[in-house]
């Protein structure tokens, strides 16, 4: 297959370069358009004002296109500009951190999926629990064998599979878990900090509280050494109240 390989933690990323060396060893032919520095958190945010530049980067056993923008960026430019053809797969990650619950939502390796599953193409977001990973041949490996998986066939149209891995050695995982996101949201706060001047900077810190985490949820799963996989669907209407609002608003006319 035809594999487009994206990412948010840069193109040097250790989990990137463990998904090219695994795609590249299954037989895929893969292109890789991915940010030249880490761009975490922006979710699914697009360059508008500025304009975007593309590095081409050889390295003994690696080829890629490394962006000067946003993970959606890459999507966007590879598709409809740097690519020679539409890619049968987008893969992103393997992100450093977990993207769990509403992770999905601030996550630049998820939203480069999700841009590629809105353009009709099947799309997968790898994940491991670890900001700190060293050696990820064993996940990627892992989650290239999904992609010749029969469900695929099935998968539903601007949909992406959310794939995670448990922190530690992939052998010490204890199998896979098809799941929902948590419900739960992170409890956030601001170290105040001063700089050498003496000014005050904030710095953002959050956890997602354990009590309040479901057992059988992608984070609850996750925390007791389990892989998890999610379908994502981006279909924002609370279908359920349309008609409840439609009611309430219809007293204000």
């Amino acid at each position: 297959m035809d594999i487009l390989l994206t990412n948010d933690d840069g193109i040097r990323a250790v989990g990137l370069r463990a998904l090219y060396g695994a795609l590249i060893k299954a037989g895929h032919r893969v292109h890789v358009a991915a940010p030249m520095t880490e761009q975490s958190a922006v979710g699914h945010s697009v360059t508008l004002f500025s304009p975007l530049r593309v590095k081409q980067v050889e390295e003994t056993g690696f080829s890629g296109l490394g962006i000067s923008g946003t993970p959606a960026d890459c999507v966007k430019l590879a598709l409809s500009h740097l690519l020679p053809k539409r890619p049968d797969m987008i893969v992103s990650g393997i992100n450093s951190g977990a993207n769990v619950g509403v992770d999905v939502l601030y996550s630049g390796t998820v939203s480069a999926a999700t841009e590629g599953a809105l353009a009709g193409i099947p799309a997968m977001a790898v994940s491991v629990d670890d900001f700190h990973p060293e050696e990820l041949s064993a996940q990627a490996e892992y989650a290239v064998r999904m992609l010749d998986g029969e469900f695929w066939s099935t998968f539903p149209r601007h949909c992406v599979l959310n794939l995670n891995f448990p922190a530690g050695p992939f052998e010490n995982a204890k199998g896979l878990k098809v799941c929902s996101q948590t419900s739960s949201t992170y409890r956030d706060w601001y170290d105040e900090r001063n700089d050498p001047r003496g000014n005050p900077y904030y710095w953002l810190c959050g956890v997602i509280p354990p009590e309040n985490v479901e057992p059988e949820s992608d984070r609850g799963y996750l925390s007791r050494g389990y892989i998890t996989a999610t379908p994502l669907t981006f279909d924002l209407t609370h279908a359920g109240y349309l008609d409840t609002l439609t009611r309430h608003l219809a007293k204000n006319e």
